[in-house]
C-alpha cells in the first residue's frame, strides 16, 4: 500500500504524490522516515530537508517549519514555508546569505536581529541543498507530473 503525499503552505499546494514508497521530514525531534502503515502521529517541524521517494525517484524539498500529520496511509506536511529543491536559485540565496550575515554581524534592533537570523538559516539551508542536488548529478531521478518538465 503506497502513501498520499500533499506539502501544503499557506499560499498553495506545493506537492502531492499519491503513491509514494517513503517519506522523510525534518521532524523537531529530529529525522523522521515514515512507510506505508505507520502510526498515527502529530509533530512539529523545524527548517530541514524533505524527501519523497517513488521507486528509483525522488523529490526533495526545503522545508522552513510547519507540522506534520502522519497517518497509516497519508501523510499531509503543513510547512510554513516550503520550496522544491530542485528550484532553488544558487545566486538568489547566496545573495540573501550574504545579505542576512550582513545584518545579524551589523546587530540592531532585536526583531531586526531575529528576522535577519531566520533568513539567514533559510539561505543556508537552501544552499546545502543545491549542493546537494548538484553533486548528486544525474543519478537521481524526480517525480514529476505529465505537466511538468525537467
Amino acid at each position: 500500500m503506497p502513501i498520499h503525499v500533499e506539502l501544503v503552505t499557506q499560499e498553495r499546494k506545493v506537492f502531492e504524490e499519491r503513491n509514494a514508497d517513503m517519506v522523510i521530514i525534518p521532524a523537531s525531534e529530529g529525522e523522521m522516515g515514515i512507510l506505508p502503515h505507520h502510526a498515527p502521529i502529530l509533530t512539529t517541524l523545524t527548517f530541514g530537508e524533505m524527501v519523497v521517494r517513488k521507486g528509483n525517484a525522488e523529490e526533495r524539498f526545503a522545508i522552513y517549519g510547519g507540522v506534520v500529520d502522519v497517518r497509516p496511509d497519508k501523510v499531509v506536511v503543513l510547512a510554513d514555508t516550503a520550496e522544491s529543491a530542485f528550484s532553488i536559485s544558487v545566486e538568489a540565496a547566496e545573495a540573501a546569505r550574504q545579505r542576512a550575515s550582513k545584518l545579524v554581524a551589523a546587530g540592531g534592533s532585536s526583531e531586526a536581529n531575529r528576522q535577519a537570523t531566520l533568513e539567514l538559516r533559510r539561505a543556508e539551508l537552501a544552499l546545502k541543498l543545491s549542493r546537494k542536488i548538484a553533486s548528486s548529478g544525474a543519478g537521481r531521478l524526480r517525480i514529476l507530473k505529465e505537466d511538468e518538465e525537467d
